[in-house]
C-alpha cells in the first residue's frame, strides 16, 4: 500500500491487485487486532490494581462476543479508509489475485497486464509443524474470531505471536498454557527478556514449558508431547512460524531467485535477482515487521520513480512484543555486542512500580543498557514492564543518533516515572 500511494504520488502510473482485504496481516490479523486484544487482556490487571487504590471493583465479566464485534468494526473502518487511500492517489484496484508470466508481465482475471516495474508484497503465512493431528489446531488467524473462549488453551511457540496469544488467552480468563521447545523464550532478543518474561508471565498464571513439544493431537484435543506426557484442551494455537507468501505466483519461472524457505532474494534496493521485480516486506524475511516494510515501500519508491536511489536501512530498528508484560528492544542484545565489540559495558536494574508498591504484585520492570566499551555509543536498550514500546519509542531515536552513556546520563529525568531509569543506571553490572 505504500509503496503503491508514494509512487502515484510521484507521477507514477498505478496498479495493485488484491484479491483479500487492505492492509495485509497487520491490519486484518496481526499487529492491530491483536493489540486491542492485548488492551482487552490488561484490564483484568488493572482492575485489581484498582481495588489498591481505594476504588471497589464489583467482580468483573467479561463478553468475549461484544470484543470480536467491536475489533470487527474497528478493521472494517480501517479497510475503508486503506481503500480511499489508495483511489485519491490514482491508484487502480483489481480485485484479483495476479501471477507473474515473465519479468513485465502479470495474469490478472483472466486478462494479461505489461508493466515496466513489478512489485511483489504478499506477505507470509503461519506455519503448522508436520505431526499428527496438526489440523485440529489453530493459527493466529482464526484466533481472532473464534466463537467462543476456550476454558484450556495450550499455545505452542517461543516467538512474538506465541508469548503474546499466551498472555492475551490468560488475561481474558483462559487457563493457559505456553510449550516452547526450545530452552528460552523470544530467540533473537537479549536473553534475559526472554526469561525474565517467562517468569513474569508465570507469575501472572500461564503456565510456561520450555522444552516441550506436541508430537501429535488426537480429536477432542488429547495432545501428546515428545516426552510422552499428555494433556488436554479445547483449544490448540501453533505460533511456530511463518514462511514467505511466493507459492504458485510464478516467480521461479519468470526467473526469480529465492530462498530455500520461499523468501524473495533481494538486495538492499529490494531488487530481486530480475531486474525488474521487485519485493518488499515479510515476503523477504529480512526483518518482519509493519514499519519496516512501509520503510521499504517508501524507499523503493523514491528509488523508482523519486530519482533518489534509496537503501534500506535495517539498523537500530526497535521493536515491542505486546505480551503482559510488554517488553520494547532497540539495538544489539548483550550476545550479539559482545561478538561484535569484544568488550561492552552493561548496565541493568529490576524494580517494582511505584504504581505497585501499593499493593501485592510482585511484577518487576527490568531495563538494561548495552554500551560498547570502546566509543561509550549506547548500541542496545531493553526494557520489560508495562507501556515498555512507548517508552523505547523514544530511546530509539538516541540509539539511532550514537547517543553515549555520558550523553544518557547528562540528560535529566521524568520523575516519578519508569522511563528515568534509563538516564540514571550508574553502575556496571559487567
Amino acid at each position: 500500500m505504500r509503496a503503491s500511494r508514494v509512487a502515484a504520488t510521484l507521477g507514477a502510473r498505478v496498479a495493485i491487485a488484491e484479491p483479500g482485504r487492505f492492509g495485509g496481516t497487520c491490519v486484518n490479523v496481526g499487529c492491530i487486532p491483536k493489540k486491542l486484544f492485548s488492551y482487552a487482556a490488561h484490564f483484568r490487571d488493572e482492575l485489581k490494581d484498582a481495588a489498591d487504590f481505594g476504588w471497589s471493583v464489583a467482580e468483573p465479566t467479561f463478553d468475549w462476543r461484544k470484543l470480536v464485534a467491536n475489533k470487527d468494526r474497528e478493521i472494517d473502518r480501517l479497510n475503508g479508509i486503506y481503500e480511499r487511500v489508495l483511489v485519491n492517489a490514482g491508484v487502480t484496484i483489481f480485485r484479483d489475485r495476479a501471477v507473474v508470466l515473465d519479468s513485465h508481465s502479470v495474469s490478472l482475471g483472466g486478462k494479461t497486464f505489461s508493466a515496466k516495474h513489478i512489485l511483489v508484497a504478499t506477505g507470509s503465512w503461519p506455519q503448522k509443524p508436520d505431526i499428527p493431528g496438526a489440523d485440529l489446531a489453530i493459527t493466529s488467524n482464526e484466533a481472532f474470531s473464534l466463537d467462543k473462549l476456550p476454558k484450556r488453551a495450550l499455545v505452542v511457540g517461543g516467538g512474538y505471536i506465541a508469548v503474546e496469544f499466551a498472555s492475551i488467552f490468560n488475561g481474558l480468563g483462559v487457563k493457559t498454557t505456553l510449550a516452547y521447545r526450545g530452552s528460552q523464550l523470544l530467540h533473537g532478543f537479549d536473553a534475559e527478556l526472554g526469561t525474565r518474561l517467562g517468569e513474569e508471565m508465570g507469575r501472572k498464571g500461564v503456565s510456561v514449558l520450555l522444552k516441550k513439544n506436541p508430537s501429535k493431537i488426537e480429536k477432542g484435543l488429547k495432545v501428546t508431547f515428545e516426552d510422552g506426557s499428555t494433556d488436554q484442551f479445547d483449544l490448540v494455537m501453533f505460533a511456530t512460524g511463518r514462511i514467505p507468501n511466493t507459492a504458485n505466483l510464478g516467480l521461479e519461472t519468470a526467473g526469480v531467485k529465492l530462498a530455500a524457505d520461499g523468501a524473495i532474494a533481494v538486495d538492499n534496493y529490494s531488487k530481486s535477482s530480475v531486474d525488474s521485480i521487485h519485493a518488499i516486506g515479510d515476503v523477504t524475511n529480512r526483518l518482519n515487521l509493519t514499519p519496516v516494510a512501509t520503510s521499504e515501500g517508501m524507499a523503493l519508491a523514491k528509488t523508482l520513480f523519486g530519482g533518489k536511489p534509496t537503501p534500506v536501512d535495517h539498523d537500530n530498528v526497535p521493536t515491542a512484543v505486546f505480551a503482559n508484560p510488554n517488553l520494547g528492544t532497540v539495538g544489539l542484545s548483550e550476545a550479539r555486542a559482545r561478538e561484535r565489540f569484544g568488550k561492552v559495558d552493561i548496565y541493568k536494574t529490576a524494580f517494582r512500580s511505584l504504581k505497585h508498591t501499593m499493593g501485592a504484585s510482585e511484577e518487576k520492570i527490568f531495563m538494561k543498557l548495552v554500551v560498547d566499551a570502546a566509543s561509550q555509543r549506547v548500541v542496545g536498550a531493553h526494557m520489560l514492564g508495562p507501556d515498555a514500546g512507548e517508552v523505547i519509542q523514544g530511546i530509539a531515536i538516541a540509539v539511532k543518533l550514537g547517543a553515549t552513556k555520558a550523553q544518557f546520563d547528562a540528560t535529566i529525568g521524568i520523575h516519578p516515572t519508569a522511563a528515568e531509569e534509563f538516564v540514571t543506571m550508574r553502575e556496571k553490572s559487567a
